[in-house]
């Protein structure tokens, strides 16, 4: 049995930048377990199967050791792969998920993710979250999944060395630290999650369902640009919109194959 399979770095305009996602699409589900090794192999921070369904696509997201509830760069990566090499006819992609309904549009050569925005809740500074990294942050936040660690410094955020023990001891999937941006951009981040079996993630779409709805409230601005800024690092374009964090970003193509899967 063949399956195609693509890899793609998205939140990129170059290959080698941005975040590499596996995408494979297919015809029908296969068994849980496969689609878990799968993502094994790929060793990728995620792998997204997606399945037809209705006048759309069924999408999920796997890391190399769980099952997750969104990803927003391998979603972007999917629309990417049905835009460019499947001959998606139309202007949006939707995708059906665990966490609802998503979208993605294209404007030039820029994805555009519809997602729900996750609006932070403030939390106490427990030690815990302290013994992530070596300096307090300003705020604390909690979002479905993440904790958002606000700092004041770019610099800081760009160089920090975090404490992955001390991550990985959470009730969360991750913890997202971000700064206003002293250049360019609106505001940077890094986001960890060895909770995932991800230690680092280079650029997270789903991350700025929670940084959106913040710095669009902090900054009194609804347009925001936003760059992550780990080694391989990554651009974003951001608007918050009622309810709902859209978040843009280019891709490209690094390779396309095939898996030999016997069951």
């Amino acid at each position: 049995m063949k399956i195609q399979v693509y890899q793609i770095d998205a939140f990129s305009d170059h290959i080698f930048g941005g975040n590499p996602a596996a995408v494979v699409p297919l015809d029908e589900w296969l068994p849980d377990d496969v689609m878990q090794n799968i993502a094994r192999e790929n060793n990728l921070s995620e792998t997204a199967f997606f399945v037809p369904e209705g006048a759309g696509y069924r999408i999920r997201w796997f890391t190399p050791t769980v099952e997750v509830n969104l990803c927003g760069h391998a979603t972007l990566s999917a629309a990417h792969v049905l835009f460019t090499h499947l001959a998606f006819r139309g202007d949006v992609i939707r995708f059906s998920s665990v966490s609802g309904d998503l979208s993605v549009g294209r404007k030039g050569d820029v994805y555009l993710l519809d997602f729900p925005a996750d609006v932070p809740q403030p939390v106490q500074a427990e030690t815990l979250l302290l013994n992530c990294f070596d300096r307090p942050p300003s705020e604390i936040f909690k979002g479905k999944a993440d904790y958002l660690m606000v700092f004041e410094d770019q610099d800081y955020v760009r160089n920090v060395l975090p404490n992955l023990e001390a991550i990985e001891t959470l009730d969360a999937e991750g913890v997202i630290i971000t700064a206003p941006g002293t250049d360019d951009s609106d505001f940077v981040s890094r986001f960890f999650a060895p909770q995932l079996g991800i230690p680092e993630d280079p650029v997270t779409g789903s991350a700025h369902t929670l940084l959106v709805p913040y710095w669009s409230d902090r900054l009194g601005k609804k347009e925001l640009f936003a760059r992550q800024v780990s080694q391989r690092g990554g651009d974003l374009w951001c608007q918050m919109e009622n309810d709902r964090a859209l978040i843009g970003g280019r891709a490209v193509t690094y390779l396309r194959g095939e898996i030999e899967l016997i069951l």
